[in-house]
């Protein structure tokens, strides 16, 4: 697989500028990578930019980045806005604080809420577990759920939590064994090499490549 089919070019920093949103978006149809990652407040920005390529990357954003804590309510408004705006893909980070309280019925709501959402302006859903914290019943019990809601993707991590490992993306392909969902690895991917280890293991998509500097 040619890694740059795989790599949704990120930038989420706190202090993004348009100047920066639109060197991503340039970048990325230079090197040809799947998407651009950015905040929702750049959405339009990129739309903007991207609109007279015909062949452009996707517009990918985030939701209840990077916490995850955020009301259903808030997320929905938040995805509702993003997709409204030119979202084709959208990375929702699942709610940490309701995992670890064992509070299923609200992270299975919330999930579904959002992926309601989403597919509704014919949008796709990734759902980020952060599975650096997370022991394996929980990752198991997660991946039941977005697989019986249909969400797109599971991503292993925002990236400020940890990152992405071989090992970890097996283990969510097997979770995952006989669905359609898929995986994005994301969080602290350096190299190639490292990106492709990734990607035998069972990711389609890879979060940023970043410099090994």
């Amino acid at each position: 697989m040619n890694l740059a089919d795989a790599i949704e070019h990120t930038f989420l920093k706190a202090n993004a500028s348009s100047s920066d949103i639109e060197q991503l978006c340039q970048e990325a149809i230079d090197h040809k990578f799947a998407g651009v990652c950015i905040p929702p407040f750049y959405v339009n920005t990129a739309k903007y930019f991207l609109a007279n390529f015909e062949q452009r990357p996707k517009i990918v954003t985030v939701i209840g980045f990077p916490m995850g804590y955020s009301t259903i309510s808030a997320k929905v408004e938040e995805a509702k806005r993003a997709t409204a705006e030119g979202a084709d893909e959208v990375d929702m980070v699942v709610n940490l604080a309701a995992v670890m309280d064992g509070e299923w019925s609200y992270v299975q709501n919330d999930i579904d809420s959002v992926t309601r959402a989403v597919h509704l302006h014919g949008s796709t859903l990734k759902v980020i577990l952060e599975t650096s914290l997370l022991d394996n019943i929980q990752m198991q019990r997660l991946c039941d759920i977005c697989m019986e809601i249909g969400v797109d993707y599971v991503k292993t991590s925002t990236g400020f939590q940890g990152g992405a490992s071989p090992e970890v993306v097996r283990q969510l392909k097997g979770f995952l064994k006989g669905s359609t969902v898929k995986i994005k690895a994301s969080g602290g991917i350096k190299t190639p090499e490292q990106a492709q280890q990734l990607i035998q293991a069972g990711a389609s998509r890879l979060g940023p490549l970043l410099a090994s500097n």
